[in-house]
């Protein structure tokens, strides 16, 4: 999908212009206005991805242009450009919402580098993987929750994806035009995590030098994301249950409340009624949160998505490292499955960006995966799937005296399956076996290259394993 456009508001032709071959030539499309005035007008009939402004413009400045965007569309990111010697400037426009200020002059590679850390992206690039028959049925669950207005409280593991699940869910919503602002809960500290939310005055408290905008404002017309909301202080909790009732807001040090229009969905990683029971959440509050819950499996009880998903992240990190994407072969596609997978997808992000960093060649095995020593308890219980599920054809014992490779020594017994390694190595010298040591049909049957099979067979020779 193409990126979404930048609007350039700059009153000096020459800058403009030179902002704008800037980005034209990095790929961007751009979109440029005069003034401030000008740039809310563009703003109105366009869908852009990030709006860089100047400061010292007239009659409307970047400020007050901050500040319109900021209460129209706070989903914007507003970057702003002005000389040296106004930090304190810089600093109201960060509080204000600024996502980035850019002292002038600056080099190309700074205003790119601020680019492509604020803009926003054209669509959604978290797609719902889900092969498994557990995880499409949920995923239809969620499509149909998400045609209605109901609050969802989606619950599950650390790392299970929940807010991939809440994004989607605001994706095939009604509100799926307007902004998807999301928090969490557990990493603001608590003292600001009011003024986070509902936003506060200027003078509201020592060092509230300007306005700010809280996330339910930002998100009206769309949709809030609590994440982790079982880590939200109790008193907040209460007035949390007040907006949610009232369906309004009033920030810090504020007189007036202000509407909101936005739907609310939820995550933890806890048991809510545990912890309800517990004191540690407003029983009200849960019920206000629960309408409709979501229980979002751990990656271990979905054991078809494990596979689909890792080639995704494989996909992903190749194309950013501008390398060829690799296969995973049957031996690693066996180890990703019979692993626990404790950390869940995050878990497996980081295993696919090892494996592809030890890759060699446009191949994923075992012994890329770097798996722990802790995962070989679960080996035994998936030998015998894996052997069902391989391509092996069966073939009479005595084969093996026509193979070039086995010795009788080699294939009398079947070794004992320990770690991974043994168990690539057995699936490998029975493919061979059944196919009557035919190195080129066994390539096809494993699905690795002929120059592989050769190298691992080496090795195996040289840890023992003789050719007559």
């Amino acid at each position: 999908m193409p990126a979404l456009p930048i609007l350039i508001v700059e009153d000096d032709n020459d800058l403009r212009e030179a902002l704008v071959d800037t980005l034209g030539l990095a790929g961007y499309q751009v979109l440029t206005a005069e003034d401030g005035e000008a740039g809310l007008a563009s703003l109105a009939c366009n869908k852009v991805g990030l709006v860089l402004s100047d400061v010292q413009m007239q009659p409307m400045d970047g400020e007050m242009l901050l500040h319109r965007i900021k209460t129209e569309q706070p989903h914007i990111p507003v970057v702003l450009m002005t000389a040296y010697g106004v930090i304190e400037k810089a600093v109201a426009a960060l509080h204000a919402g600024a996502a980035h200020y850019l002292p002038k002059p600056f080099e190309p590679d700074d205003l790119l580098a601020t680019v492509a850390k604020y803009m926003l992206p054209a669509v959604e690039d978290e797609a719902v993987i889900a092969e498994d028959p557990g995880m499409l049925r949920l995923l239809d669950m969620a499509q149909r929750v998400a045609q209605s207005e109901a609050a969802v409280m989606i619950t599950g593991e650390s790392g299970t994806g929940k807010e991939v699940l809440a994004r989607y869910i605001h994706r095939h919503s009604f509100r799926a035009h307007g902004p998807f602002v999301a928090i969490n809960c557990a990493a603001i500290p608590e003292q600001l995590l009011e003024s986070t939310l509902f936003g506060h005055e200027k003078g509201a408290f020592t060092g509230a030098a300007t306005l700010h905008i809280g996330k339910f404002e930002q998100a009206n017309g769309g949709t809030l994301l609590l994440d982790e909301i079982s880590e939200m202080p109790l008193e907040l909790q209460a007035k949390l249950l007040r907006v949610l009732q009232e369906r309004e807001v009033e920030r810090v040090g504020g007189k007036h409340p202000i509407p909101i229009d936005i739907r609310v969905l939820s995550t933890s990683n806890r048991d809510m009624p545990t912890e309800v029971v517990a004191g540690r959440f407003r029983e009200d509050l849960y019920y206000r949160l629960n309408v409709f819950p979501l229980m979002l499996p751990g990656l271990r009880a979905r054991p078809h998505d494990i596979v689909p998903l890792a080639r995704a992240m494989l996909s992903r990190h190749a194309a950013s490292s501008k390398r060829r994407v690799p296969t995973i072969n049957a031996a690693a596609a066996a180890a990703l499955t019979a692993h626990r997978w404790e950390g869940n997808i995050r878990e497996l992000e980081n295993v696919m960006q090892r494996a592809l960093i030890l890759a060699p060649g446009d191949e994923i095995e075992p012994e890329h995966l770097f798996l722990p020593a802790h995962m070989r308890q679960d080996l035994p219980q998936y030998t015998a799937e894996i052997a069902a599920s391989s391509s092996l054809v069966k073939q009479p014992a005595n084969l093996a005296a026509h193979s070039p490779f086995f010795s009788a020594s080699a294939t009398s017994t079947t070794p004992a399956i320990t770690d991974i390694k043994s168990l690539e190595r057995q699936h490998i010298l029975d493919t061979l076996k059944a196919v009557g040591g035919v190195r080129k049909l066994a390539s096809e049957q494993l699905g690795m290259s002929e120059r592989t099979l050769r190298y691992k067979l080496q090795q195996y020779r040289e840890e023992g394993w003789q050719e007559e």
